[in-house]
């Protein structure tokens, strides 16, 4: 599998560090509500580059699970924390279809609320390496 760091690879890895730093406070099961994001994690998944990726941006593997939901997506205030406003790659399904009613409701309110079907789940944290230290903005 390529490298290349494409916007759904990079907001994977963002994802990671703010799964990360959500678990540190204690919240889990981060909702992954983005098509064209969940869809690189599946193409991620399985390769020998996904066992480095993961722990590049979360500090250790992470392992994808079902998790089935609709609601008000939590960890948004995180990632624009750490990395500004949501773009538009999260509001893109698995075909490339960007959803503007969905991104529009994001950008006049500040809150996402959608359906997931997977989250994010910590590996075995004692044997996790130390995750890099985020640069927030």
């Amino acid at each position: 599998m390529s490298s290349t760091q494409t916007p759904e690879r990079l907001e994977l890895g963002k994802f990671f560090e703010v799964s990360a730093r959500e678990a540190e406070a204690g919240q889990t099961a981060l909702e992954m509500f983005s098509g064209a994001v969940d869809a690189e994690w599946h193409r991620l998944l399985g390769t020998p580059e996904y066992a480095a990726f993961s722990s590049q941006h979360a500090g250790q593997v992470v392992r994808h699970e079902g998790n089935y939901g609709r609601g008000r997506i939590s960890w948004i205030p995180t990632y624009e924390d750490m990395f500004g406003p949501l773009p538009d790659t999260w509001f893109t399904d698995a075909d490339g279809t960007v959803d503007r009613e969905a991104m529009g409701r994001y950008r006049a309110t500040g809150e996402v609320w959608a359906e997931w079907n997977c989250s994010p789940a910590p590996g075995d944290p004692e044997t996790a390496p130390k995750r890099k230290k985020v640069t927030t903005r």
